[in-house]
C-alpha cells in the first residue's frame, strides 16, 4: 500500500430505535467512535418506545428464525423485548434529549428515523397518507425542538419506504434521506415523474441479517464485513445502537480497531453525496425482500445486494 492510494469510503449509519438503545447505546458509541476519532450519522427514534409489539410476530416462522439464530433474547435484553407490551412505552425524546444534543455537539450527523418505530415499521402498508405525514412531522418537531433547528437528513424505521413516503418528505428541506437498500447514491424517480431528494442507500448487511447464517458468528463476523467493502463501490453500513453500542460493544470496538489498520475511512453519509446532485441517475424506488430480515424492504431499482 501506498500513500497515494485513496481510502476505501465507509458512510457509517446509526439507527437508534429505542429507549434503551438510546439511554445505553449511543454514549457507550459516543465513545467509542470519539476515541477512534470517527463521525457518523446518528438517526434517532423520539416518540414512544413500543418495540415490544413486535412479540406477536413470533407467531410469524420468517420472524421466529431469525429470533432464534440472532439470540435476540440476550443480544437486546428482556426490557428492550417487552417495552410497551403490557403498558405504555415510555417517550424518547422527551426523556432523553439531552443525548441527542450530545451527540450533535460531539459533531455527529443528527437525522430523524421515527416517531414511534414499532408503528411505522408494523403499520406502513395500512397507514393512510395523513397518518404517515403526522409520524413524520412529530418526529421532526420532536427533534428539533431538542437540537433548537429542523433536521435536515432522515431514515425511515426498518427500510419500510413507498411513493407516498417520498413525496411528504419532498416538504420538509431534507438535504438527503436513506430510505432503502441498493447500490448507489440516486434520487428517486416520484410518482409525478419529477425527480426528489436524494437517496443514500445502505448497501451493507446489518449484524442482525447475517449473523447465524452460512457460517458467520461473532468470531468472524468483523473479517466478513471487511471483506464486503469495494473501494470502487459506495460503502454504507448500518449498526444499532441497541447491538453495537450494548451486547455487541466490544466486537464494534474490533471492528474499528481493524479499520484504523487498514486504508478505510468512516465517514458521516452526508460527506459521501458528490457536489453536483444534478448528474445523480434518477431510479424508482421498489420493494422487495432482504436475506436474513423478514418481509419487504425499499430497493433501489435494478440495485442487487452488496454481499
Amino acid at each position: 500500500m501506498t500513500d497515494s492510494e485513496s481510502p476505501i469510503l465507509v458512510g457509517l449509519r446509526v439507527d437508534v430505535d429505542t429507549f434503551r438503545g438510546t439511554r445505553e447505546g449511543v454514549p457507550r458509541l459516543l465513545e467509542l467512535l470519539g476515541a477512534a476519532g470517527v463521525n457518523a450519522s446518528f438517526f434517532f427514534t423520539l416518540g414512544p418506545d413500543n418495540m415490544g409489539r413486535h412479540l406477536w410476530r413470533l407467531l410469524r416462522p420468517d420472524f421466529l428464525i431469525k429470533v432464534l439464530r440472532s439470540k435476540a433474547a440476550s443480544l437486546y435484553g428482556w426490557d428492550i423485548l417487552l417495552r410497551g407490551t403490557l403498558w405504555p412505552g415510555p417517550q424518547i425524546g422527551a426523556q432523553l434529549g439531552e443525548l441527542m444534543r450530545a451527540t450533535a455537539n460531539a459533531g455527529h450527523e443528527v437525522g430523524l428515523h421515527a416517531w414511534d418505530h414499532h408503528a411505522w415499521q408494523m403499520r406502513i402498508d395500512h397507514m393512510s397518507e395523513a397518518a404517515l405525514r403526522q409520524a413524520i412531522v412529530q418526529g421532526m418537531q420532536a427533534l428539533a425542538a431538542i437540537l433548537g433547528q429542523p433536521p435536515d437528513c432522515s431514515a425511515v424505521a426498518g427500510w419500510k419506504c413507498d411513493d407516498r413516503v417520498l413525496r411528504i418528505k419532498e416538504e420538509y428541506g431534507f438535504v438527503y434521506n436513506s430510505d432503502c437498500r441498493g447500490q448507489s447514491i440516486f434520487r428517486p424517480l416520484l410518482d409525478d415523474g419529477a425527480p426528489g431528494i436524494p437517496q443514500i442507500p445502505v448497501t451493507l448487511p446489518t449484524y442482525d441479517e447475517i449473523i447465524g447464517r452460512d457460517g458467520i458468528d461473532d468470531h468472524n463476523y468483523n473479517d466478513h464485513l471487511l471483506t464486503l467493502l469495494r473501494p470502487d463501490a459506495l460503502n454504507v453500513l448500518t449498526i444499532h445502537a441497541e447491538v453495537e453500542g450494548m451486547a455487541r460493544a466490544e466486537l464494534f470496538s474490533e471492528f474499528l480497531r481493524l479499520v484504523s489498520l487498514r486504508n478505510i475511512q468512516l465517514l458521516p453519509l452526508r460527506a459521501l453525496l458528490p457536489a453536483d446532485l444534478t448528474q445523480l441517475p434518477v431510479l424508482p424506488i421498489t420493494a422487495a425482500p432482504i436475506a436474513g430480515r423478514e418481509g419487504w424492504v425499499a430497493w433501489q431499482a435494478g440495485a442487487t445486494p452488496h454481499v
